[in-house]
Parts: C-alpha cells; structure tokens; sequence
C-alpha cells in the first residue's frame, strides 16, 4: 500500500474540481469540446497531456484514491522508463503484435519519453545495461511534476470514480462515494489498464462492460511473472531469497536468456525468469508441464568445466570443488542438488553437463495479482487505425487494456505512453472531422 502521505501529494497536485450535478453535460460551454479519460496510469496521463495541449477540455476519472499507482509501484526499485536500444531491436521485443504498435512507437520513440520527462524537470539517464532511468530513480518526483502541469493546464482529475460502462442513454456511468453519477462527453478514453497488481487498481473489471457492446476479448493471462517450483524442504528452508547471479536461461527452445534470479520459497523470480516467462507460460498452457533448464556458468564451456573438475584435489568435498574449480555458489550448488533429483555425479564430465543443463520443472506460473503485467484485453481487430472502438464510435483504447505484451527494460511503460499518445490524436482527428461542416 502507498504512503498516505505520499498519495495526499499526489491528489492534491491536480485537485479534483468540485463535484458537479448528476448527469451534468461538462462539454456545454459554448464551443469547448470535452473529452473523458478513464483511468490516470501513464497512458491516460500521457493522453490527457496531449489533449489538453491541443485545446481540449479534459477530465480524468480514477477509481483509486489517488493516480498512477502502479506506475509508483514500477518505480521502487528505480523507474525504468525506456531502453535505449536501435528502434528496430526495440520493435522486436514486442513479438507478433510489433507491426501494430509500430506506428505509435515509432510517432513517439523511446527519445521522444526522455524529452517529455526532461519537460517535466526530470532529466534521464542511461544504466549500463541500455535502460533508461530518470536521475532521480524514483517515479513520485515525475508523477508529481505531470500531475501539477495537468493540473496548471486545467485538467480535471475526479478521483473515487469506477466506471460502471454506459446508461442507456449512452451517457458514463460512475460509482462515486455520493453514489451513481452520469457523464457525457463529446469522446471518450478508455485507459483502465490490464489485470495484474489488482490492488493498485487494474483488475480488469471493465471487461464485462466492454463484452456486452460486442468487444471481442482475449482472456487475461499473467506476463512477467514469477514461476512456481517444488523445491524440496531443505532446499526452500536454506536458501528462499538468495541470488543467483550471472546465469542463463532456457524452455522449450527459447534462450537462452541471461541475467540473474531470486530462489523463493515458491519457485523463481527476477528479471531472466520474467524475460522467459512467456514461453514457460505457453508450454504449461499447451503441454500441461514445462522445464526449466539452468546454465550455472554461462562464461564456462562445458569441455573447460569437466577439466577444472578433473584437475581439483580429490581430497576435498564435491561442494568445495565446484566452489573453488568452478566459482558455484552455495545456492547454484545447492540447485544443481534439486536437479539431479539424487547424489550429484562424480565423473567430471557428467557434472559439467549438468552444471551447463540444470534441469528444472516448472509446477506453474505465479498468478495475476503478483505479475508485472498481463497479456490479453481489447484484441487490435476491434481497434482502427485510430484506436477507436470499431463498435463504438468516439470510444478510444490505449494501455495495458490491449492484448500485447512485452518483457521488463522499459517496453511496457514505452508502449503505454506512445498509445496513449496516438489515441489521444486519433480523438483530436476524430472531433475535428465530426465539426467540420
């Protein structure tokens, strides 16, 4: 849970505007044209940023007590804006969906959010391993310098407002602590993100709004996750949170993968189980189980492993020769234990083959409410080139509410701020073409 004294800064950066009447028609000033976004993650705030910029009348409804909140949640280990990779690398670390969020990536690069954050008197950097990060490390110096500017530019952020889909007179309908409120605008936002951290907000509870309207979905699944693993009770009793450092991994044919992980009590978390977590993911779903193979000593060939085993005194304990011949740590000798199921092998040869495969299975995967983010949600087919609902004209998606995934390094938060950017111009083209005679 958030500071409440961090969340107070928050709302109270861009304060709510007093409550108006029931059903009231907030766009009825002569010539304003008013657009509702609905929810205040990163690509509802970058979409608001833009709209307003652009003349329009904005308000943001959130039905958390204050915004952004997994966005505050990405940046305490650091905010990791975006990567600094070529653009066409960057592209490919979406997969499949790639050629459609193309357009918007590219209208809004990786360059184009340091810009924006160096606006917001955040200047960035980049780490050693190509990510992007603000100098300050932390998301809550950014999110209170965006919600102060939206807030001087007049932006309203109505906070306690879940959005509970359309009236039938096709107005949007809010829960609110003074109970049901209806809105009308002349477009509208749908930023509402995706299904995992439900506690910050995201639980996908608009789905059912968007299913009775005809929105073709795809279920929720968790991406970036954690997997689940039966250690054996010495194992998990030893060492659940120690690293395992500058190792690679590989399933069913992807990876390998370098990196690091963390031993849990449950299984493997850390930023090379999450890069391979989607092919974990779809092997259980396709074959009903999934290995996991480790690789202790990615820098090692197997040939030089089996020889600094031969070489090593025999006189010492196998725990002490591959500590001191190999450089394995307690855990990655304790791991290679879990594999083998039984005594480690004493041939050199074989060690080193295990050593280099560590066989791992995978009970599951962890599950939405711990996941970094989800994959599944509007499906591109009920999007145009806009972003508008095909279904619903005026109605626009962005976010994590659409079905593409990407891994940790700054992709995520990449894609939500270039769609809610290119929804925000479709809505601008949207207006202008309905207003022009």
């Amino acid at each position: 849970m958030l500071p409440i004294r961090a969340a107070g800064l928050y709302t109270h950066a861009m304060t709510p505007s007093p409550e108006q009447p029931s059903a009231q028609n907030l766009s009825s000033r002569p010539g304003a044209t008013h657009v509702a976004v609905i929810g205040a993650g990163p690509a509802g705030l970058m979409a608001a940023d833009r709209l307003v910029a652009q003349g329009h009348r904005v308000s943001v409804f959130e039905k958390m007590p204050s915004p952004a909140r997994k966005f505050l949640m990405a940046g305490r280990g650091g905010l990791n804006l975006t990567h600094s990779e070529p653009l066409e690398h960057f592209l490919s670390r979406y997969g499949q969906i790639a050629p459609v969020l193309e357009g918007a990536i590219r209208a809004f690069p990786p360059e184009a959010t340091r810009a924006f954050a160096a606006e917001l008197g955040e200047s960035t950097f980049i780490g050693s391993s190509g990510r992007v990060f603000p100098d300050s490390f932390k998301a809550s110096p950014m999110l209170r310098a965006w919600l102060r500017r939206l807030g001087t530019l007049g932006v309203e952020l109505r906070t306690r407002h879940d959005w509970r889909g359309w009236s039938p007179s096709g107005a949007l309908m809010f829960d609110t602590p003074e109970g049901r409120k209806e809105i009308t605008a002349d477009a509208t936002l749908l930023a509402l993100g995706g299904a995992s951290w439900p506690r910050l907000g995201g639980d996908g509870g608009w789905t059912g709004h968007l299913a009775s309207r005809g929105i073709a979905l795809a279920p929720f699944a968790p991406a970036n996750m954690g997997i689940e693993i039966d250690w054996s009770a010495p194992f998990r009793e030893r060492f659940a949170g120690e690293p395992l450092k500058r190792i690679a991994l590989s399933c069913a044919g992807a990876g390998p993968v370098r990196g690091e992980a963390m031993v849990t009590a449950r299984g493997l978390e850390g930023g090379a189980v999450y890069a391979l977590s989607r092919a974990v993911r779809d092997r259980l779903a396709a074959e009903g189980e999934a290995q996991l193979r480790l690789d202790l000593r990615p820098d090692f060939d197997q040939a030089l492993i089996a020889r600094r085993l031969a070489t090593g005194p025999l006189k010492q304990s196998l725990s002490n020769r591959l500590r001191k011949a190999v450089g394995l740590s307690p855990v990655a000798v304790g791991l290679l234990r879990e594999a083998a199921g039984v005594a480690l092998p004493t041939d050199p040869a074989a060690l080193a083959r295990l050593i280099k495969a560590a066989p791992i299975k995978v009970r599951a995967v962890a599950g939405l409410e711990r996941a970094i983010s989800s994959a599944g949600g509007i499906g591109f087919d009920a999007l145009d080139d806009h972003f508008m609902l095909r279904a619903i004209p005026g109605t626009f998606a962005c976010g994590e509410m659409l079905d593409w995934e990407a891994p940790t390094g700054g992709y995520l938060l990449q894609a939500c701020f270039a769609t809610g950017r290119a929804a925000a111009e479709g809505i601008s083209a949207f207006l202008a073409a309905r207003a022009t005679p």
